[in-house]
């Protein structure tokens, strides 16, 4: 299938922390698995935002992309995201036109309002409560930085800034890259059932840019895949030990799947966590086709971004490396763009 009829498929990273290791270590893999990614033909590799969590080893998404935008050649590396009521947006400017002076057109620059926290690391982060409420105008000062329209300069400023992507789970998000004319990421794997509709709102508030002239939207999603579904599902033993663990406000390092049988819940709540994953894309090779190829049709996706957390590292490859022969036989929605974002 020709480069423009299929989906284009990219990577969203936590730098998860497994069991026995170390965040150290998580950040290792995350370096390891973007060489990885790009030798199979991944588009895109974003690192998150997330603090005060044992379980997760990328905070600082700048810090971490310029690193992986050192160790990779071709890939596009940016955040997803930077949580942009947590920081100055000069200082964000400042950061990715650094990044973008350093790699020319390969960085991107994911935006989102959540905390990426809770209340105490919020205080601090000296985070302002009406921040997230000044989202669009935030956004709207990154973007003056972009294009010196600001009386103050970000400097240094690169020959070609990078894109600016909205990243959202709810309808502000999706309204709010319609508006400004920017790309959109679906946040999937937080809320599946605001997808569609998100999507949809979305390509209902786009307005031509500057930035973009079409809309352009990227789903993101948990994705774990192993050569037979049977082995898909026993790794995601990890993924659903930890949810059940977050309920409890127990988070720390995700644990082996033997480790995930020695856990101490009953056999309802083990179903409960697994039934949560149902929206998400775990299998073989032909189940994970099947589902994304309707999450493709119903959403009109013009990407694919996969999250994928699996304990063992070679294991979590695999499944990149098993994705990226899906996506090359998934073709495109009618509703996605013919062109659309870099």
């Amino acid at each position: 299938m020709s480069e423009l009829n299929r989906i284009r498929y990219s990577v969203l990273d936590i730098a998860p922390v497994m069991s026995g290791s170390t965040s150290a270590q998580a950040l290792r893999n995350t370096l390891d698995l973007a060489r990885r990614a790009e030798e199979f033909g991944f588009h895109r590799y974003w690192l998150a935002e997330h603090h005060n969590t044992g379980s997760i080893a990328s905070s600082s998404p700048a810090v971490l992309a310029g690193q992986v935008a050192a160790s990779t050649a071709s890939i596009r590396v940016g955040s997803g995201g930077v949580m942009l009521p947590n920081h100055q947006p000069l200082v964000v400017a400042e950061q990715f036109g650094t990044l973008a002076a350093l790699h020319p057109g390969r960085i991107d620059l994911g935006l989102g309002r959540a905390p990426g926290g809770d209340p105490l690391t919020a205080q601090a982060l000296r985070r302002d409560p009406l921040n997230g409420v000044d989202f669009p105008e935030q956004v709207r000062e990154i973007l003056g930085y972009a294009t010196g329209e600001n009386p103050i300069t970000a400097n240094p400023v690169p020959d070609e800034w990078p894109p600016v992507w909205i990243l959202g789970s709810g309808g502000g998000g999706p309204r709010t890259a319609g508006e400004l004319g920017l790309p959109f990421a679906s946040a999937h794997h937080f809320t599946p059932q605001n997808t569609v509709p998100g999507l949809q709102l979305y390509r209902r508030s786009f307005r031509p840019s500057r930035w973009l002239q079409e809309a352009y939207a990227v789903v993101a999603a948990v994705v774990v895949l192993a050569d037979t579904d049977a082995e898909a599902q026993r790794l995601a033993a990890s993924l659903e030990i930890a949810h059940l663990k977050m309920l409890r406000g127990k988070l720390g390092p995700y644990v082996s799947p033997e480790e995930a049988d020695r856990e101490p819940f009953t056999a309802a709540e083990r179903q409960m966590a697994k039934d949560s994953f149902v929206p998400q894309f775990v299998g073989g090779p032909e189940t994970v086709q099947r589902s994304l190829g309707a999450l493709v049709r119903a959403s009109g996706a013009d990407e694919i971004m996969a999250l994928t957390i699996v304990h063992d590292h070679a294991a979590r490859v695999r499944s990149y490396e098993l994705l990226a022969q899906v996506c090359e036989s998934l073709p495109l929605s009618p509703e996605s763009a013919v062109a659309g974002a870099e």
